[in-house]
């Protein structure tokens, strides 16, 4: 074989590979691969870190064996070279200060959690739009979505995006002055200041000197009117004089106890969810932290841990530190039975059954009060449009498997339950009455 065809065979089987697995499972285990070197004989293959070598191997090895050349003895010849990793700078670094320009005063440093950066972002379905959203954001600040409203559960990634937005901002538009600020330390600021008298200073530095405010954890304003109108204000201030804003929230706009004006111009921009990510991505996001701990877990346990830790991104980073110190000092290997003795409690006691896209198909009948046979066929009225696309909705939302997938089952394409998804989840957000009654289907189901 030819050292282009060696080439060309891998680029074959990529092919192969995007069509077989999701693009979440492509874009966290075949893209980062690059190709160093191939020869008749050989390809040499550069890996991010060794679990992608693992898992390549794990799950294709004798898919690999059919498109690329092979030893005397039978085995593959590829040779791979692990990518030299950058060590991690100390959390919570403190930022240079950012000059306006000569003549004026230097602007209060920003506190930036450095390990909280887009390149240590692990993207997958469930947040791909919202690392975009934030991409576009950070690339044209002003410009693209203003105000950027992130919104999803506890330990998700929001302040992850919210610190990565403030770093590419600070790196590549040196000129614009941020602050990134939670919701509880500016109510604290503003109290300080009614106290100290000195409430103008304050109004004057967020309104009119500030190009870049980022706002963590907005659901602390609720049902404090008078903390609510003052960032109301500042709001509006920024937005006049072409600031970017971006907000992280636990709910989306609507959820939330504010007033109709607040929620008003929160709706005014880019309203973005984040979605927990699903078992290809939290095994993605697992071995990323371990690997920044040195620690090395067996492809099988990882996804055995994954498949059991899926409510949120920082219970798999707890479940990592405590392997790791219990690794450490009693110098164990990891293995199955360690991993359910070590986080018995942080483990779901038993894996839940598996969720249906039939049993989806009769909730959502049953609440929606149509026939499961209407559901799964042509008929475009909206009586039956409309819960057809829920029970879509809520396939991709509950079930762990593909567009392609989850397509088949209802015997559509994977583009026709994406556009459905992205349908609802807009109704969602306005709709009171619908909000409802897929909280129903949910209980019904669960």
């Amino acid at each position: 074989m030819l050292a282009c065809d060696t080439r060309d065979a891998w680029t074959q089987f990529l092919h192969f590979a995007k069509k077989k697995c999701s693009p979440a499972a492509f874009g966290n285990w075949f893209a980062p691969i690059q190709v160093i070197e191939s020869t008749e004989e050989l390809l040499t293959l550069e890996v991010p870190n060794i679990f992608v070598q693992e898992y390549l191997l794990s799950n294709y090895k004798q898919d690999l064996l059919s498109f690329l050349p092979v030893t005397d003895n039978g085995e593959l010849a590829i040779q791979f070279v692990v990518a030299h990793q950058k060590k991690s700078a100390p959390v919570f670094t403190a930022a240079p200060s950012i000059k306006i320009d000569a003549n004026k005063d230097n602007f209060p440093e920003v506190k930036l959690n450095n390990q909280y950066r887009f390149e240590t972002f692990i993207e997958g379905a469930t947040n791909q739009f919202v690392k975009s959203a934030a991409m576009g954001v950070a690339q044209r600040p002003g410009m693209s979505y203003n105000p950027l409203f992130i919104h999803g559960g506890v330990g998700l990634g929001k302040t992850h995006i919210l610190h990565s937005i403030g770093h590419y901002i600070r790196e590549n538009h040196k000129k614009l002055r941020i602050q990134c600020i939670t919701t509880e330390a500016f109510i604290n600021e503003l109290v300080d200041n009614l106290r100290n008298k000195s409430i103008e200073k304050m109004k004057r530095f967020y309104r009119t000197e500030v190009d870049v405010l980022l706002v963590d954890d907005i659901q602390f304003l609720q049902n404090r009117l008078n903390f609510e109108e003052e960032l109301a204000f500042t709001f509006e201030a920024l937005k006049n004089k072409g600031a970017q804003i971006v907000i992280t929230s636990d709910k989306a706009p609507s959820l939330l106890k504010l007033s109709e004006r607040t929620i008003g111009k929160m709706e005014g921009g880019l309203v973005a969810h984040m979605g927990i990510p699903e078992l290809e991505t939290r095994v993605a996001i697992l071995m990323h932290k371990a690997e920044q701990k040195g620690l090395q877990i067996p492809h099988n346990v990882a996804f055995f841990i994954a498949e059991h830790i899926h409510n949120n991104v920082r219970q798999l980073e707890g479940a990592v530190n405590r392997l790791s110190a219990h690794c450490r000092l009693l110098d164990l290997n990891i293995t199955e039975e360690l991993v359910t003795k070590t986080l018995r409690e942080m483990l779901q006691q038993a894996p839940r059954e598996k969720i249906s896209v039939e049993q989806i198909l009769k909730s959502v009948a049953t609440v929606f009060q149509v026939k499961v046979s209407d559901l799964r066929g042509s008929t475009r009225t909206k009586d039956i449009a409309l819960p057809r696309q829920v029970a879509m909705y809520l396939a991709k939302e509950m079930i762990n498997e593909s567009l392609i997938m989850l397509g088949a089952s209802f015997g559509k394409t994977h583009s026709t339950i994406l556009h459905a998804y992205k349908n609802i989840e807009k109704k969602v957000a306005t709709d009171e009455t619908l909000r409802r009654q897929i909280g129903m289907i949910r209980r019904n189901i669960n």
